[in-house]
């Protein structure tokens, strides 16, 4: 049985910084941009060093309010 891997991509021009997603994650794999803003002087969202432990469940996409976050899943072999 293969296991779910997920990846996230999130359209930092847009990202307002609200951080839904941030809370919303349950594996933690989502943190605020440390002393970066977007074109629009926003700090937004990107993948952390957790991030390896994404299982693709879509919360993060569900709850941002922009839409900002494209959820990426694929099935690996043990």
């Amino acid at each position: 049985m293969g296991i779910i891997k997920g990846a996230i991509v999130v359209n930092t021009d847009r990202c307002k910084g609200c951080s839904l997603c941030v809370v919303a994650c349950p594996k933690n794999c989502i943190s605020i941009a440390e002393k970066k803003v977007n074109v629009h002087g926003y700090p937004y969202v990107e993948p952390n060093a957790q991030s390896d432990s994404c299982v693709g469940c879509a919360s993060c996409a569900i709850v941002c309010p922009d839409g900002c976050i494209t959820v990426y899943r694929k099935k690996t072999e043990d």
